[in-house]
């Protein structure tokens, strides 16, 4: 929005909107490059009117009265211009030509962005992604009322203050119920959210200016944990008597051998089995998130567990590959896997995938571009992510070239010595 406004009321004469002789006075209401006009309903002779004051000649007692009315409806529009900038909303003449003529005008506000955003989305976002603005929606619907003391605001009133507001509000956030606060990526991801849905704004022109232009998202940089080889192996050899924890421990290390996440698993069905060019067995599927295809070669690992489950009659029942099993409890058993098992770090089924792309392909020498095509990654600068924290892979790499370097010095010294 403007820091200033440049504002004009002028009274003119429109001679074709007059009768019996006389002409209709109209007044000119200008807000910077906006300009609109109200007819007043008062007509005067064009001899009895002061066209470089705008007004009434005043000779009798009738002109005199009409230069009083005509201020009183300058002292009118400028009131309701000055609400306008004191509440720093929008203005335009048309703006202030409706808020004097008592017309209500139907504001765009946040509640119906953010529905026609979730609405129009619904299509193209997948589910899993949509259920995160959901929540970027409870919050900013929590904001309001904490901060403003109402359930929605115009969008004219969006601005930077308001992002600052609502990024301390999250911040500060207490749950009421055992999760801790929001990280600061957790933060930054509600605040990327909403500037998504600002930029609709802008598009749709329900918002002039975007308040997002001049801030900056604050993301930290996060090293994406997986599995070492060791620890792998270690769940790999443990067997448990209680089924609910065995199958969490084999749907974990088929997505480690095969990179496929969460979802996308619990969608398989033996149609995604298919015999590549190469004549082995390949899983081909389309990944939910990013509505890329995922074709990745079946290691025996994997295959194994394929096998076990191919006759369950849950998952035949279901039509899938493996019974169908809620992320949240799926999370939960594997901490009893982790705990069973010795393993310190935080066991999740998206490690899994982590675990996939550093220590069973990258680890082992298969190049990043194939790595990348079997995550199903939109970019290569994604994969790349998981590339920097192979540090054993690097290692292994160095002392390979240092004993090419050795080989070589000791041939040209032969060579050297006859």
């Amino acid at each position: 929005m403007r820091s200033t406004n440049t504002f004009g009321i002028h009274f003119v004469l429109r001679m074709s909107r007059g009768k019996n002789g006389k002409a209709a006075i109209y007044v000119r209401i200008v807000v910077n490059k906006s300009r609109s006009e109200i007819a007043l309903k008062r007509l005067i002779d064009i001899a009895d009117w002061n066209k470089v004051k705008g007004m009434a000649k005043p000779k009798n007692v009738e002109l005199k009265a009409l230069n009083s009315y005509l201020e009183e409806t300058r002292g009118l529009l400028t009131s309701h211009y000055q609400e306008f900038v004191i509440k720093k909303q929008l203005v335009t003449a048309d703006a202030v030509k409706n808020r004097y003529l008592g017309i209500v005008e139907q504001e765009n506000t946040l509640q119906s962005l953010m529905e026609y955003h979730n609405l129009h989305m619904k299509e193209v976002l997948a589910y899993g992604t949509l259920k995160n603005y959901f929540t970027t929606v409870k919050y900013l619907k929590e904001f309001l009322l904490k901060q403003f003391k109402k359930s929605d605001i115009y969008l004219t009133e969006l601005d930077y203050q308001f992002i600052t507001q609502f990024e301390y509000f999250l911040r500060t956030y207490k749950p009421t119920d055992h999760h801790k606060g929001m990280a600061n990526n957790g933060v930054m991801k509600h605040l990327e959210r909403f500037r998504k849905m600002v930029r609709l704004g802008v598009k749709l022109g329900w918002i002039e200016k975007n308040p997002f232009e001049l801030y900056k998202l604050k993301m930290q940089k996060v090293e994406r944990d997986f599995l070492t080889s060791e620890e792998l192996s270690r769940i790999e050899k443990k067997d448990f008597s209680v089924q609910r924890i065995q199958y969490a421990k084999d749907l974990f290390v088929f997505s480690c051998y095969t990179g496929i996440a969460y979802i996308d698993v619990m969608q398989l069905t033996p149609d995604n089995i298919l015999l590549g060019t190469d004549g082995n067995r390949w899983i081909k599927t389309i990944r939910e998130k990013t509505d890329t295809s995922v074709n990745v070669p079946i290691l025996p690992k994997a295959a194994a567990i394929i096998e076990k489950y191919k006759d369950n009659p849950r998952a035949i029942a279901q039509g899938t590959m493996f019974p169908v099993i809620s992320n949240q409890k799926l999370n939960s058993y594997l901490k009893e896997v982790a705990d069973l098992c010795g393993i310190k770090k935080h066991l999740t089924f998206h490690l899994a995938r982590h675990t996939f792309a550093t220590s069973v392909t990258l680890s082992n020498g298969v190049p990043i571009e194939t790595v990348s095509k079997m995550l199903g990654h939109t970019t290569i600068r994604t994969t790349q992510i998981y590339a920097k924290v192979v540090e054993q892979k690097v290692s292994q790499d160095m002392a390979n070239l240092r004993n090419r370097l050795e080989e070589n010095e000791q041939v040209a010294l032969k060579v050297l010595n006859g």
